[in-house]
């Protein structure tokens, strides 16, 4: 199954050669599961012909903000919205996540409460999930057609469901305990405050739950329609 991969920003230059970048990093993780991948560089206006090019589209985190005013944001943007019609699935995670909901019609702002940085916990349908997150910007108000899988007193919209068209979520599966490290060293510094920063280092090593989040997306490409019908629907979610 081919799967392409619209990388919407780049890993910090100085951990690149080592840890990756945000394409490699989701080749790893989801590596031996029978796909092959593409991979697009769409915040340099590199984009697929169209959106029949690959059996599903993926998202991937960036620096920027959905609301912000860059080149790559509108056409980004219609690629979803033909690829959400033509019900080829579609998988965002951090601002792909935001970018699907912005694009289908929710509202993504800075959540007034601050960053969420390091090992976070999930409600996942009664099952606790740990995953590594780097976000200040949230889903604040959702698309109609999205329905909650995960959240938590701080994010109430992390892993959205958009019937059998697309599965999102807001943390951070593929990042590693050293690319969190190495993020703190080289793009927190002024920007997160030093509390959230020592919160983060001091739950290093916590077990994640990567690969079960990986599980997840597998299941979504390979079967949209089987994965929304075993969905466990988060209740309460305003």
């Amino acid at each position: 199954m081919r799967i392409g991969i619209l990388k919407c920003g780049q890993s910090p230059e100085e951990l690149r050669g080592e840890l990756g970048d945000y394409d490699t990093m989701f080749e790893r993780l989801l590596a031996g599961r029978g796909f092959e991948f593409a991979s697009y560089h769409v915040e340099h206006m590199d984009f697929p012909q169209g959106v029949h090019d690959a059996q599903g589209w993926l998202l991937t985190g960036s620096r920027h903000g959905v609301y912000e005013d860059h080149a790559f944001i509108p056409p980004l943007q219609d690629f979803v919205r033909a690829a959400y019609a033509a019900r080829v699935p579609l998988v965002g995670i951090c601002f792909g996540h935001q970018l699907i909901a912005q694009a289908l019609g929710g509202r993504v702002t800075k959540h007034p409460a601050g960053w969420a940085v390091g090992a976070q916990d999930y409600d996942f349908g009664g099952e606790n999930v740990t995953l590594n997150a780097w976000h200040q910007d949230q889903v604040i108000h959702r698309p109609e057609s999205a329905q909650v899988l995960a959240g938590n007193g701080f994010c109430e919209n992390a892993a959205l469901i958009y019937d059998d068209r697309a599965f999102t979520v807001q943390a951070h599966p593929e990042f590693s305990d050293a690319f969190i490290e190495g993020l703190i060293e080289h793009r927190a510094r002024g920007t997160v405050p030093e509390p959230l920063l020592d919160q983060a280092r001091a739950r290093m090593g916590t077990p994640r739950q990567s690969a079960g989040i990986a599980d997840r997306i597998e299941a979504f490409f390979k079967d949209p329609a089987g994965f929304r019908a075993r969905a466990q629907i988060r209740q309460g979610a305003a």
